[in-house]
């Protein structure tokens, strides 16, 4: 079967079953471009280990760190290889290309592909860190991993999570991105046993699990720093975010990090959570009601100059709250909140002023959901200026090691 063809979008509810080589390509060099137009970031991390970095924000951390700060970086994730003469995920093609350009600026760059649930990552991921980043160690760990389903490494009970309010139905306005339509939704409360379950997927534990056992490899550097990644959103969104499931799932992530920050404070480090804006990735895409949010809140921001993608916030986050000497700045929870701009009160104002007359007729009119759409399809290397979508591209893009 021939290795070469003409790629187009494949579109399967919220995901794209279908990803171009080049136009990954393309979008990670964007990124790059982004960082490098923008001065070092001083006293930056020498080497850091990225758990979930093939794609939004884990790889815009990456891209941040060996292009922002010379750092030599290892990413974890799992994503498919082509095979069969179809293409390859969108993450395997843009880990491809990040290697590439990062290598030719001689920066280190290693990847696993595999379960990073699991204890054979961990032990992986240590022993990769001793052989082959500066002085066998790591001086950052990013903890950027979604996934809808987990398996327990000790009891192999196979974990998934739901998107659900917890305690009453909600019912609210939605934007189904199959049909382009705006619709009332009702949701039904998750059970005990959902919500439980959403908790082991999306939770703090495996952050925890990561950290210790990295602790007990003695791969961490003194001084240390780690961050995981989350969202809390508006109050719109509450009901099934901050509020459901997620946000019982996002609360122990913080008692996570205060675990972690204890063992790290044992090295002179310190470990936090970092609540970042909303943005279009695959996980994002899945919520409902958040969709028809975003789009309204990128018109917002667009219109105010604020708005923000992944490497934007990847970058802000290391330059002004991380490094450079710089401090965090906590909120009263024990958050860092790079979510600032979007929650500025004259952009709520306009998102919610325009909430309840959002319909089908009007959908592009009173939002930006072009702009979400165009989003969407670069996450899989669509629609970025410069690539010949028409040309046959090869499907088969090496990556070392997977």
């Amino acid at each position: 079967m021939p290795t070469k063809q003409v790629v187009r979008p494949r579109i399967r509810g919220y995901i794209c079953v279908s990803a171009h080589p080049e136009g990954c390509a393309a979008n990670v060099r964007e990124q790059i471009g982004f960082v490098k137009s923008l001065p070092p970031i001083a006293e930056g991390p020498k080497s850091a280990l990225v758990i979930g970095a093939s794609t939004g924000y884990g790889l815009a951390t990456r891209i941040a760190l060996a292009f922002g700060c010379g750092s030599a970086t290892a990413g974890v994730f799992y994503e498919k290889p082509s095979e069969n003469g179809r293409p390859a995920s969108a993450g395997w093609y843009n880990t491809a290309a990040f290697e590439r350009e990062a290598r030719a600026a001689g920066l280190p760059a290693f990847s696993l592909n595999g379960d990073a649930f699991a204890d054979d990552m961990k032990r992986r991921a240590a022993e990769l860190i001793k052989t082959s980043m500066p002085g066998g160690k790591v001086d950052l760990v990013v903890y950027s991993l979604a996934s809808p389903r987990r398996t327990d490494p000790k009891t192999g009970v196979a974990h998934r999570s739901v998107l659900k309010p917890i305690g009453a139905p909600y019912t609210s306005k939605n934007l189904d991105t199959d049909r382009n339509e705006v619709e009332e939704i009702t949701l039904q409360p998750a059970t005990p046993a959902e919500i439980a379950d959403t908790v082991k997927v999306m939770g703090g534990e495996d952050w925890e699990l990561w950290l210790n056992a990295l602790d007990a490899a003695g791969v961490l550097a003194d001084g240390c720093q780690s961050v995981a990644y989350s969202y809390l959103g508006p109050e719109v969104t509450w009901p099934v975010y901050k509020n459901g499931t997620i946000g019982r799932a996002k609360e122990d992530l913080l008692r996570a990090a205060n675990n972690i920050d204890a063992l790290l404070k044992c090295r002179l480090g310190r470990a936090f959570v970092s609540v970042n804006k909303a943005v279009v990735t695959q996980s994002s895409s899945a919520i409902p009601v958040v969709p028809l949010y975003i789009s309204l809140l990128f018109r917002a921001m667009k219109r105010r100059g604020t708005h923000e993608g992944c490497i934007q916030q990847a970058r802000r986050l290391l330059a002004t709250q991380m490094y450079g000497g710089n401090f965090c700045d906590f909120d009263a929870d024990g958050y860092v909140r790079m979510d600032d701009l979007e929650l500025q009160p004259e952009t709520q104002r306009e998102v919610f002023a325009a909430w309840p007359d959002v319909t089908t007729a009007n959908l592009r009119e009173l939002t930006d959901y072009d702009g979400y759409q165009a989003e969407f399809l670069r996450l899989f290397g669509f629609g970025i200026g410069g690539v010949d979508y028409d040309a046959p591209v090869e499907l088969e893009v090496p990556i070392e090691g997977c």
